[in-house]
């Protein structure tokens, strides 16, 4: 019932700034809380952000916190994830979630977008 397209991925340099989308269907922005994943080659999925559109609350990872910022557009139902001074180590396919509740754990969501691929280079 709810679908979610990620895109705006990119190749881009240290110390720059990528946005990257999650495109929801329906009502998803009322009704779902929205989180945001990460997966390097090798590695686990990682948290990234999350949010509680209906508490006005946002979590973020350590790794990220004061470099990434969600935000979103209800008209269009869509959830941005803003990425500014970019570091090798944010290299991963990023993915975006919709649940119950703005969780840290990838297996409380209900549905998940494909995955945009975001590479820093050094």
């Amino acid at each position: 019932q709810v679908q979610l397209v990620n895109s705006g991925g990119g190749l881009v340099q240290a110390g720059d700034s990528l946005r990257v989308s999650c495109a929801a269907s329906g009502r998803t922005f009322s009704r779902y809380a929205m989180g945001w994943f990460r997966q390097a080659p090798g590695k686990e999925r990682e948290f990234v952000a999350a949010v509680s559109w209906s508490g006005g609350r946002t979590y973020y990872a350590d790794s990220v916190k004061g470099r990434f910022t969600i935000s979103g557009d209800s008209a269009e139902n869509t959830a941005y994830l803003q990425m500014k001074d970019l570091k090798p180590e944010d290299t991963a396919v990023y993915y975006c979630a919709a649940g119950p509740i703005a969780s840290s754990t990838w297996s409380m969501y209900n549905y998940w977008g494909q995955g945009t691929q975001v590479t820093v280079s050094s």
